[in-house]
């Protein structure tokens, strides 16, 4: 399979969306993840991440911009033990909430479906980290409608056991720009993470998002020894 350079993945789409990395270190200590939000509306570029107990939320910036909370008010990282889970929309917490009562990953899905906004259907995207005694693997899962069908909910997961150094996946909501949004296809994207260093890979993953839609980028270097996390929050908006 292709490995892409995510700085030209991310600077040749306009508008990937949504978009959820999660890979390894090059030196092989850390397990990485970013959660990147972009917005073409004023509703969704009036958005700030902000940290929360056990993750982060969205934000309006503005609260007087705020015209429709549905869809882009949720809380995209929480923490569970030692799994971290990323998504785009509230099935953060509907992970959370069944993996606490010994649900699977999948399994918890199954009761969620792409998010209610005809004619884009955006895809429901999650990832789940388990970084545990030194070991480290990790899941992605898309659900989308039948080609903008939605009678019909498409689910796919993908499992990445003993992830090798250097070595990330993509998935994000959207191919590229349009109208209606067209749906991610496929496997998620294979990547290079390039760097050991979260600075340097956030800075990599914000300045290659479009400029104009862009609106905030997480980014977590989780250290596989110890469960130890870094993180690094970049908001466009700031006061």
């Amino acid at each position: 399979m292709k490995k892409y350079d995510i700085a030209e993945l991310l600077k040749s789409n306009a508008y990937p969306g949504r978009g959820i990395i999660i890979g390894k270190s090059p030196d092989g200590s850390k397990a990485v993840t970013a959660y990147f939000i972009m917005g073409r509306s004023v509703n969704s570029r009036n958005r700030v991440f902000t940290a929360t107990e056990d993750g982060i939320k969205t934000e309006a910036f503005d609260p007087s911009l705020l015209t429709d909370p549905h869809l882009i008010i949720y809380s995209p990282v929480r923490v569970l033990g030692n799994k971290t889970i990323v998504t785009n929309g509230d099935q953060t917490d509907t992970i959370y909430e069944l993996m606490d009562k010994q649900n699977t990953f999948e399994m918890s899905l199954r009761g969620r479906e792409f998010e209610d906004d005809a004619p884009n259907y955006t895809p429901r995207i999650s990832g789940i980290m388990h970084v545990e005694n030194g070991t480290f693997n990790y899941a992605m899962s898309i659900l989308k409608s039948a080609d903008g069908d939605p009678s019909s909910c498409q689910r796919y997961t993908f499992s990445y056991t003993s992830p090798l150094a250097g070595d990330g996946r993509f998935i994000h909501t959207y191919m590229g720009d349009g109208n209606p949004l067209p749906s991610f296809e496929g496997e998620p994207e294979k990547i290079g993470i390039d760097t050991n260093d979260i600075d340097a890979f956030t800075d990599l993953l914000w300045t290659s998002l479009n400029e104009e839609n862009k609106v905030s980028l997480f980014v977590r270097y989780i250290d596989i020894a110890t469960g130890a996390a870094d993180t690094r929050i970049v908001n466009k908006n700031v006061k």
